[in-house]
Parts: C-alpha cells; sequence; structure tokens
C-alpha cells in the first residue's frame, strides 16, 4: 500500500527545480490552483516531481498529479495492482506504455492489526525504505486526463505483497526498483514484468518520530 510518501527538499532539489521549470508546473498552479512545492509529505491529489520519458523517449523529469480520476468515485485511484495491471482497463494501456517512477526518500505506512471485536484496526506510523538505500524509486504508471479544460499527467503507485519483514505492518507495499532498473523501466519499448521481477524487497521500518535526516547528496538524471 502506498498512500504517503516523503520528499525531502534539501536532497532532491535538483529534480524538483528541472519539474518547476515547465509549462505544465504553470498550469497546475494557475489553473488547478494546485500547489507545486513538490517537497515534504506527499498525499493523494499532489503535485510531485516524476521521472518519465520525454518525446524522445529519453527520461526526464515532469510534475505529476497524483491519481487517476474514475467516473464512479469521487476519490481519485493513487495505487494499481502489480498482479493486475496488464489486463484491468484502467491501468493496461499504461502498463505497456507509460511507465513511470517516483523518486522518494522513503513512504509512509500504518500498522495494521486486528482488534478483539474482529475488526481491523490502524494502529503507529511508520517510515518505510529499502535497505542500505538512499532513495526510494517507486515505480509507477501515468496517463494525461482532461482538468478543467487543459490536459495534465496523473500518476498511480504501484503496489505488491509485502516482504515478509513488513507484513506485520500491511499485506501491501509499493513496488520498489533499484537504481539501475530505472531507466529500463522508464523505456516505452522495455519489458515491465521482466523489470518488476527485480524489484527491491529487503526494506526498514521504523516508527515515525518526526522526519530524519537525510543528508547532504543531490540526485540528478
Amino acid at each position: 500500500m502506498c498512500t504517503r510518501f516523503y520528499v525531502a527538499g534539501d536532497l532532491f532539489t535538483p529534480l524538483i527545480e528541472r519539474a518547476k521549470h515547465t509549462s505544465l508546473t504553470y498550469q497546475f498552479m494557475s489553473v488547478l490552483g494546485k500547489s507545486t512545492f513538490m517537497s515534504g509529505e506527499i498525499q493523494p491529489t499532489n503535485v510531485a516531481a516524476v521521472l518519465a520519458p520525454n518525446k524522445d523517449g529519453k527520461m526526464a523529469v515532469f510534475p505529476m498529479m497524483w491519481g487517476f480520476t474514475v467516473s464512479d468515485s469521487d476519490a481519485p485511484i493513487v495505487n494499481c495492482r502489480l498482479e493486475t495491471a496488464d489486463r484491468k482497463n484502467l491501468w493496461k494501456d499504461s502498463w505497456y506504455r507509460r511507465r513511470c517512477v517516483i523518486p522518494a526518500a522513503w513512504y509512509y505506512e500504518w500498522e495494521h492489526f486486528r482488534a478483539p471485536d474482529g475488526k481491523m484496526k490502524t494502529g503507529s506510523k511508520y517510515i518505510v525504505q529499502p535497505k542500505d538505500a538512499e532513495i526510494t524509486w517507486l515505480a509507477g504508471l501515468y496517463r494525461f486526463e482532461q482538468h478543467k479544460g487543459i490536459e495534465v499527467p496523473v500518476f498511480a503507485v504501484l503496489t505488491r505483497a509485502s516482504s515478509p519483514e513488513l507484513h506485520k505492518l500491511h499485506d501491501r507495499m509499493p513496488l520498489i526498483l533499484g537504481k539501475e532498473i530505472v531507466a529500463e523501466w522508464i523505456r516505452p519499448d522495455g519489458v515491465p514484468a521482466k523489470a518488476a521481477e527485480t524489484a527491491l524487497t529487503e526494506m526498514v521500518a521504523e516508527k515515525y518520530g518526526g522526519e530524519p535526516s537525510c543528508g547532504h547528496i543531490s540526485v540528478s538524471i
């Protein structure tokens, strides 16, 4: 599951600055009234800096809004199950033609447990990221939607069954790629199922107690 992730401003400044200097950012701000800060805790319908292919098929950074709009729900669909992405109508076209990666410092998960009365409850908030990694590369899908008369890109985060160490928190987790797979995942002519097989599974979960330091490295493409 992934309904929140964190983008550290100092860590991702190069990507955020590139995303901000696009006409799309101006449209998100002026027409849709969206904040284009693109750092801190990112929530559904927020705008984030996302890696996707440009018109030449090369990796570039774009501002995108989190969530696919569907006609039978007021809330956007923010997650897509890996197991059915290649055949469900909502996702199939994006699975084969429009894949993206959302760089984050980590994602958040809330502990889920069954109470004595049999009902599922939500407990403590956790920070989750790959072991020994400074960047959490979230695999996603994107498409273009019409909002208030303009066409804008929107994305969703792919999820998979959780790894054993995370199962106590939730039975789902994001599909997280290694840095060396990011370009392959984004390639329009790539094979997403093959790239997904290399997803990282060894995670570190820390109970949330405020945002930890992210160091001073920079991220570039």
